[in-house]
Formats: C-alpha cells, sequence, structure tokens
C-alpha cells in the first residue's frame, strides 16, 4: 500500500503534573513508529482527578520545555486549558477531526495504565470514529489484563503502522516494547519528601527540573 495521507497527526495528552521522560519517550516511539508530519501535545483539565498540583499554565510551560528542540515538529494545543473547565477526549477528538478534515490520520496516543481505564472515559466506544488508539506498554503487557470489553475492541481493531498511516481513524496499535517505568504521581512523592531534583534527573528532562525548582513546585 503506497502512503497516501495528506497529513499524519500524532496527539498526545494528558495532566502533565508533572511532564516527565517517559511522556517524551511516549510521544517519540510513536512519530517514528507512524512516520507521522506532526506531535501534538495537549494538556487536560481532566474530570476524572482530583485538584492538581501546578496551574494550567505552568503545565504548559513544563510541556513546552521538555517537547522543545525535538527532531520533528511539536504543536502544543492549549484549547483545553483554555476552556477552563472539565472536559471529555471525545468531545476534543471531534473538535480536532471537523478542524483536520476527514482524511488526515490522526492517532491518539497513551501510555498502558490510560488503556487499562479507558471504560471508564466518557462515550469512549466513540473515540474509534474520531482517531486510531495506539497504547505503548511495558514488555511482557498483554491484552488479557485489560477490561473485557476494551480488549475485545483493541483486539479486532488492531492494525500495522502502515494502515494506522494511511487511514483516518478505527485502528489500534499496542507497541509493548517501551520498557520506562516513570510515574508522575511518583515523581511529585518524591518532591513532596523532598528528594533533590538532581535525583529525579533521569526521570524529568533538566530544564522541567529547572522549572519546578524555580517555581518551588511540588513542595509540602
Amino acid at each position: 500500500m503506497q502512503d497516501t495521507m495528506a497529513r499524519r497527526v500524532a496527539l498526545l495528552g494528558g495532566t502533565f503534573d508533572p511532564v516527565h521522560a517517559g511522556h517524551v519517550a511516549l510521544g517519540a516511539h510513536f512519530m517514528a513508529l507512524l512516520q507521522a508530519d506532526e506531535l501534538w501535545v495537549m494538556p487536560a483539565l481532566p474530570w476524572q482527578k482530583a485538584a492538581l498540583a501546578a496551574s494550567p499554565q505552568q503545565r504548559a510551560e513544563m510541556v513546552e520545555l521538555a517537547f522543545a528542540g525535538q527532531p520533528y515538529p511539536v504543536v502544543v494545543d492549549k484549547r483545553e486549558l483554555q476552556r477552563g473547565q472539565p472536559t471529555y477526549t471525545v468531545d476534543t477528538l471531534r473538535e480536532l477531526r471537523a478542524e483536520l478534515g476527514p482524511q488526515t490520520s490522526i492517532a491518539f496516543l497513551m501510555g498502558a495504565d490510560q488503556l487499562q481505564r479507558l471504560d471508564t472515559w466518557h462515550d469512549w466506544q466513540d473515540l474509534f470514529g474520531l482517531a486510531h488508539l495506539c497504547a505503548a506498554a511495558r514488555p511482557g503487557f498483554e491484552l488479557g489484563a485489560l477490561p473485557p470489553a476494551v480488549a475485545q475492541e483493541f483486539a479486532r481493531r488492531a492494525a500495522t503502522p502502515e494502515q494506522i498511516r494511511n487511514t483516518p481513524s478505527g485502528l489500534t496499535c499496542l507497541a509493548p516494547d517501551l520498557a520506562l517505568d516513570v510515574s508522575a504521581t511518583g515523581i511529585r512523592a518524591a518532591l513532596q519528601r523532598g528528594n533533590k531534583p538532581g535525583s529525579l534527573s533521569l526521570l524529568i528532562p533538566p530544564v522541567v527540573l529547572d522549572y519546578i525548582e524555580q517555581h518551588n513546585l511540588y513542595k509540602k
């Protein structure tokens, strides 16, 4: 099959509280795998999570720092923050699909932890009509670890990177070889315990660590 899509966009959403090396690696992994034209990174105001430690502006600024200088185009899209209220992913994808057009390949990227909760997302089955769903999992992760309805959808829609590149939406890809085990929750806990930011330099981009220190974030 020849590459026929006019545009390929990979979309990485999250709270990014804080953004860390796992997020950057996830974006880079799928940019290479899918040969996407652009990575859109979208900080969220999620309806499922409690109050966040960093402000919306701080989270957006950390994302901009973390993804600066990548060897591919990166767009930091702040639309969910600008709405000023929690929003559903399905609504954002509907908006993006209307903007980018029916032929653009949109791949929504997520980690295995998000995938395991996918059936709790609002109108989650409608996501497939708007984008591809691509998840990165740790080695050894299997679809059997997912809620049955999610596992069934992921299995029946499984596709190759080439198929995802050349269709607008509706397919899935599980990349089980992203071994980074980084948790924003764990990073916040370490900083609250008083761990020096330098001890987390392998988990968070140095420019983001500097930002956290300058703004005295994630302290008790």
